[in-house]
Order: C-alpha cells, then sequence, then structure tokens
C-alpha cells in the first residue's frame, strides 16, 4: 500500500509507536523504549516486550554508539531526496545495547572516512524536503565522535 501522508517523506509524528522518539529529539534527546520488567531494549519499538511480553517505557540512552553499516546513497530513490544527495544512510549499535541499531544519516564525515566500529554521537538537526514546504522534523542524525557538534546543516 502506498503512503499517501501529505508530508511525506519526513516521519509520522502521530504513529503511537515511534511518536516518543520524535518527540525526544525535538528535545535534543536520544530515546529507545526499554522493558520495565525485564530491562530488555524494544527496537524497533513494539507495544510489547518480545521477551516478556510487558509493555516497554522510554530511556533517555547517551546517544553513543558504533557505526555498524552504512551506504552512500548518490542517486535521489524519490523527488523529494534530490537535493540531498549524495548523503550517507547508517546503522549505528548503541553502546548501551549494540544489538539495538538505529537507521539514521551520518553526518560531518567523509564517506572514505568511515570504517565499520567508528565511534559515533548522536546530533539533533532538522529534517526538510522542498516536496513539503514550511515543515521540518528534528531528527537524531550520528556524526564522528570527534567531529564539532553541529558542523554542518541538516542530514547531508
Amino acid at each position: 500500500m502506498a503512503i499517501r501522508r501529505a508530508d511525506f517523506p519526513l516521519p509520522d509524528l502521530d504513529e503511537p509507536l515511534t511518536a516518543p522518539f520524535f518527540a525526544a529529539a525535538a528535545r535534543r534527546e536520544l530515546r529507545i523504549p526499554r522493558c520495565d520488567r525485564c530491562a530488555a531494549f524494544v527496537w524497533y519499538p513494539q507495544p510489547a516486550c518480545p521477551r516478556c511480553g510487558d509493555v516497554p517505557g522510554w530511556v533517555t540512552v547517551s546517544g553513543r554508539g558504533a557505526l555498524f553499516s552504512w551506504a552512500v546513497v548518490r542517486r535521489a530513490f524519490l523527488p523529494a531526496f534530490e537535493a540531498m544527495v549524495p548523503f550517507v544512510s547508517g546503522l549505528v549499535a548503541i553502546d548501551e545495547d549494540p544489538s539495538v541499531r538505529v537507521v539514521s544519516y551520518v553526518v560531518d564525515a567523509e564517506p572514505g572516512s568511515l570504517y565499520a566500529g567508528m565511534p559515533v554521537v548522536a546530533d539533533f538537526r532538522p529534517l526538510a524536503f522542498p516536496t513539503v514546504p514550511g515543515r521540518e522534523v528534528v531528527v537524531p542524525v550520528f556524526r564522528p565522535l570527534d567531529a564539532p557538534t553541529g558542523a554542518g546543516g541538516g542530514p547531508r
């Protein structure tokens, strides 16, 4: 089924499972759901913990992690992304639990300098698309740990 939201490809801030993630990002926090009963992180967000069935709550994590994998996107797969290419899409294993891997943009680094296990840290930047004028959403992106905070603009 095709996505038909007027603000696509911006994240759906009303989606109950992910709304707390984006609300936290707007406050410059990286929050991940974790089960109150068994302390397992529940990523990607689900209504119940897959280990014990309890309802997970959201906890703030450090924002530090390691670059697990990445891809350099050189060709826009949708017209909305044309102004962003090239960009790096990355999979980051968070320090609190490396089995939790967050998909986001990798910023403030030359693609050729990236390596598996590279220490990264979350930064928070506005995401906007020319196909959704007048709207932006703050999202967590990841930059190399040694890169200055907010060195660049949006996710590029």
